[in-house]
């Protein structure tokens, strides 16, 4: 059978505070009953106290007036008193029945026969009698102890209403006993209640903000489901919508950067391929001012096609479609190479390398780590003054690769550092270089750092410019499968 829930979320907070409070409801009648209960009980007890009383005590002025008037009877022989006697005798009867009402126990119920049997005897003699006679005083005299017989009822009632109490008390007792069970009771099954339905809300709602992290950071691949109340499902599919709006303007940014990119390279490899021809002499020989035209050419249509190969870069790593090809390579050997290949823009600008590479051997992706080394010295070399200088030191501490790369550059601004590897952000500082920068190059370097699963961050205190460093497993494991996994979700 299929639990039924509600639909929406409204309906869902009315069933718990139901839950909760129908619990707590039944508690509060059941001592309000309860209550009711002993205070009706009370007042019975009460009352039946007073009737009790009341009755013995008529009684005893009954069978007091019926002794009396027998009395007067055998003196005078007065019809008078006869008469009064069977009204007396009235009166006790109806006191006794009276009593056996109210207390209708065994020893009660004993005591008033015993009385009743005695008032009996005596007015049958005096219904018999004629006048004053021995057997009549004899009947007087046998009708004293009927005093005591009173005395044990007044005991007996007394000894039935204390019964009577201590039982109400022993209920009253087991009654606050239950209460407190009861009360006692209702503090887990409201935290249960409370659980289940904090439980209900809490998955749709942190379902609700994972999506709205991962749209957040720019994931848009894993689909947007939220199972629950129908407001939060309809705001889930609100999100998926808007995950679907991101991924396709994610698509489109991408094909964007890929066919600009691909249309920039063209002629900028004939524009490379024509400043060589010149600095080759195919065309003659240059002089010296037009050597100097032709190198600042070459210069900037390399810093040209970084710019466009790091487009190219960025755009496949966005795309999901850039796995790690690990392999075991010299890193003196690579940072000497990436050296090389800035050699001429480091002269240029006489800025002094400060490299100190361990000679290890490492297990990584090669073009990756070649572009992060570069992007990072392309920054330094735009950011440091001339005369200035750039430190790449690197080594390897346990099973970590250590890299970094600092100038005595102006720094990074406190302001800036959070979205300073944010793609397309170029920043406020002034740029040594003559083309300005699409502001990638360190996005790229972060998305390549974390697909090695390292870190890079900023150091404070070693270096009076911009300090990189980056930490790399010495072992890195590959992310394409993982990337692939990502794109079918």
């Amino acid at each position: 059978m299929r639990l039924v829930r509600p639909k929406s979320l409204s309906g869902l907070l009315v069933i718990g505070f139901a839950l909760v409070a129908i619990p707590l409801l039944a508690a509060v009648v059941n001592a309000t009953v309860q209550m009711r209960r002993l205070t009706q009980q009370s007042e019975a007890l009460a009352h039946l106290g007073v009737e009790v009383t009341r009755h013995n005590q008529e009684l005893a002025e009954s069978l007091t007036g019926l002794r009396r008037n027998a009395g007067f009877y055998q003196v005078t022989g007065k019809d008078l008193n006869k008469k009064l006697i069977f009204q007396h005798r009235d009166e006790v009867e109806a006191s006794l029945l009276a009593l056996e009402g109210a207390n209708p126990l065994p020893p009660t119920a004993q005591l008033t026969a015993s009385i009743r049997a005695d008032v009996e005897r005596l007015t049958r003699v005096f219904e018999a009698a004629d006048g004053p006679s021995p057997t009549l005083a004899r009947a007087i005299d046998e009708f004293a102890h009927t005093e005591e017989a009173i005395s044990a009822l007044g005991r007996q009632t007394t000894t039935d209403l204390d019964t009577r109490l201590e039982a109400l008390q022993v209920s009253a007792i087991e009654t606050q006993k239950q209460l407190f069970w009861q009360a006692a009771a209702l503090v887990p099954i409201t935290a249960v209640i409370l659980v289940v339905f904090v439980s209900l809300l809490a998955r749709p709602i942190r379902q609700i903000d994972q999506a709205i992290s991962e749209l957040g950071r720019g994931t848009v691949s894993r689909p947007v489901v939220v199972r629950g109340p129908s407001d939060l499902e309809r705001l889930g599919r609100q999100l998926e919508w808007l995950r679907l709006r991101l991924r396709d303007v994610e698509h489109e940014k991408n094909r964007f950067l890929r066919h600009m990119s691909h249309e920039l390279k063209t002629p900028l490899a004939n524009i490379r391929e024509g400043t060589e021809l010149l600095m080759e002499g195919a065309v003659g020989p240059l002089d010296p001012n037009q050597r100097e035209v032709a190198n600042i050419l070459r210069e900037n249509s390399i810093k040209l096609q970084r710019l466009i190969e790091n487009l190219l870069s960025f755009s496949a790593w966005q795309a999901k479609a850039v796995g790690l090809e690990l392999s075991q390579f010299s890193l003196r050997h690579l940072v000497r190479s990436v050296v090389s290949a800035q050699q001429l823009t480091v002269v240029a600008n006489r800025i002094r390398l400060d490299v100190k590479v361990q000679d290890v051997e490492i297990t990584a992706d090669r073009g990756k780590l070649r572009l992060i080394l570069d992007n990072l010295l392309s920054n330094a070399v735009k950011f440091t003054p001339r005369e200035g200088t750039i430190f790449i030191h690197a080594l390897t501490y346990k099973d970590h690769l250590i890299l970094d790369v600092a100038d005595t550059g102006p720094g990074i601004p406190r302001d800036e550092r959070s979205a300073v590897f944010d793609a397309f952000y170029t920043g406020k500082t002034e740029q040594a270089g003559k083309v300005k920068g699409t502001g990638i190059g360190l996005s790229v370097v972060t998305e390549f750092v974390q697909a090695h699963g390292g870190t890079i961050e900023l150091v404070d205190g070693v270096h009076p410019g911009a300090h990189f460093r980056i930490r790399l497993p010495a072992r890195p494991a590959n992310r394409r499968a993982e990337n692939q996994a990502d794109a079918a979700a």
